[in-house]
């Protein structure tokens, strides 16, 4: 692949250099510095951009693995047919936003230089998105080579990891481990298993789909918080817990998860303590 692989509006490429400024910015302990990041993934990669469809399409080229080359061709093809019904115009300007928001927002002068493993493919791949999208402008030569490049790329046998291991070795489990020895010291306690399963959501899903399997995860603790408050409620004739559940019911459905943080994520850890103590009384 030519040097001049423009790495800046390689989907792929961007979202792989974002999740590493994280990481960078957590092991620096500079956490404000990380949310600026997850916040640029949160807003650029939501299911309603041009982007993120793109990043689709990207991510199943790059993770896939096919058994025969029939096979991976139909991949293709139905890779081809969903990149050409991709608005160009508002993926180009998306992408110019977001290389703006990076170089003025997180202003660090190595963010473009850190290593993205399999770098070689996912430049192959963005190459053939883009020259898919010209359609009959495109080289059809150039096109045939990256198209044999990754049907041979899909071949390839890749590990199944868990989520814990997941595209990101820098990121992963030391990102967890900062995060759950954090709120391990604000609380002076140890985190139950629903407590540490929250903040490794918060992690992987900040980092892959924008927060919207995080949010999913989290209204289900909500609502069964509220279950369990309830079932304790008809159980209690004490007067003053009774005179203050419905403060903590109010409390607990204003917790917003529209702009994900460390606060909302100290929120949800108390509401799972507080199930897990009714649980236990039950």
């Amino acid at each position: 692949m030519k040097n001049t692989h423009n790495k800046k509006r390689n989907v792929g490429v961007i979202y792989e250099l974002l999740l590493r400024h994280v990481s960078a910015k957590l092991i620096e302990g500079k956490n404000n510095d990380a949310q600026k990041s997850l916040n640029i993934l949160e807003k650029y990669f939501n299911e309603d951009t041009e982007l993120y469809r793109e990043f689709r399409l990207f991510n199943a080229l790059v993770r896939s693995t096919v058994s025969d080359t029939p096979v991976a061709a139909a991949i293709l093809t139905e890779a081809k047919n969903a990149c050409r019904r991709c608005d160009q115009r508002s993926l180009d300007r998306e992408k110019s936003l977001l290389i703006k928001e990076i170089n003025y927002t997180l202003n660090d002068s190595n963010f473009y230089h850190r290593r993205v493993p399999n770098y070689k493919v996912y430049a192959t791949i963005q190459s053939l998105l883009n020259d898919w999208k010209l359609g009959d402008k495109s080289d059809l030569s150039r096109m045939v080579m990256y198209e044999s490049k990754i049907v041979e790329w899909l071949l390839q046998e890749k590990s199944e990891e868990d989520i814990d291991k997941e595209v990101y070795p820098d990121v992963d489990s030391l990102v967890v481990k900062i995060l759950t020895e954090k709120f391990n010291k604000k609380y002076s306690d140890k985190l139950n298993i629903e407590q540490k399963n929250i903040i490794k959501s918060y992690v992987f899903s900040m980092m892959s789909d924008g927060g919207t399997s995080i949010r999913r995860d989290l209204e289900k603790i909500r609502q069964k918080t509220l279950s369990e408050i309830t079932v304790f409620e008809r159980s209690t004739d004490n007067a003053v817990i009774l005179e203050k559940i419905n403060e903590v019911k109010s409390g607990i459905l204003h917790v917003k998860t529209e702009e994900m943080n460390d606060n909302v994520i100290s929120r949800f850890l108390l509401m799972s303590k507080l199930k897990s103590e009714l649980l236990e009384d039950v």
